[in-house]
């Protein structure tokens, strides 16, 4: 009996291990940074960054709004400061230019936990973008941010901060979490067992938020190498979102070959595992 492949084994011993996890060893290093910053100020006194991912001030001055708590502010009738206006501004410009899924996988912590569970799905042996058991429709986070919004409209509070897996595992790691972490534990439980991606592709209101960013980003992976594919499948394996890779590796001659898709993560993890170098980071053009 064959044993079966894993995926990256390929490029790990074309191009090195270093190389076949560069972008995913990156993004470590920029998740694991970026919440160091905002630990830095409550544990050492070094206020690089004060406040949450949902709401910051960069050295005292630049702020930083999460676009769905100031819509969730204004549907509950709470005044604007204009440094939540600005922060807002902020926040969109970065993420129009580099797309908005680059905050889920490069910034949000919660994406390690998704990741863990992503790992034990494949070992123990279920076929990569296929869900065994449960199966739902990927519009439904966009329903859950349009009930957010209803719900603050009509409670008058920030409804969504409640149960923000995002801004409770940040405050967990600094204050302690209590059943905090049963939330998280839900998350990675459902990611491995139930649905693949299930709360980042499926349920994330954040996500969905600043996936329509992502729409019109001009960061982009481009599959412009697509001719050299040998249909390998590695990438669809490690893929967070393996549908939006299709279009542009396998498409007509003519078709672009950019994923435009606003589903993709911007997280490079195409691009480590393909040992024939088809993908790269581009821009829009």
């Amino acid at each position: 009996m064959i044993a079966k492949r894993k995926p990256g084994q390929e490029a790990a011993k074309k191009k090195g291990w270093i190389q076949s996890h560069k972008w995913l060893l990156l993004r470590r290093v920029s998740q694991v940074g970026i919440l160091a910053l905002f630990l830095a100020g409550p544990l050492c006194g070094i206020w690089i960054i004060r406040g949450t991912l949902s709401a910051s001030e960069i050295l005292g001055f630049l702020p930083m709004t999460d676009p769905l708590i100031m819509l969730q502010s204004l549907a509950a009738g709470h005044p604007l400061a204009s440094s939540a206006v600005v922060g807002v501004l902020v926040v969109v410009v970065m993420y129009v230019l580099l797309g908005g899924g680059v905050f889920c996988a490069w910034v949000c912590p919660v994406n390690v936990v998704t990741d863990a569970a992503a790992w034990l799905n494949r070992v123990l042996g279920r076929k990569s973008g296929i869900n065994q058991g449960l199966h739902l429709n990927k519009n439904i986070r966009y329903w859950f941010m349009a009930a957010i919004l209803l719900l603050s409209l009509g409670s008058g509070t920030i409804v969504y901060e409640w149960l923000n897996p995002v801004t409770m595992l940040q405050r967990g790691i600094l204050f302690g979490m209590g059943i905090g972490w049963i939330l998280i534990l839900a998350i990675f439980v459902f990611d491995a067992f139930l649905l693949r991606r299930g709360w980042c592709g499926h349920l994330c209101p954040m996500g969905a938020m600043y996936s329509l960013l992502t729409s019109v980003a001009v960061l982009r992976v481009k599959a412009d190498g697509r001719e050299r594919c040998t249909d390998c499948l590695d990438c669809f394996a490690v893929c967070p979102e393996s549908q939006v890779i299709r279009p542009a590796l396998k498409g007509a001659p003519e078709s672009s070959p950019l994923i435009l898709d606003k589903n993709c993560l911007n997280c490079g993890r195409c691009i480590d595992i393909c040992p024939h170098n088809v993908f790269r980071f581009s821009r829009r053009t």
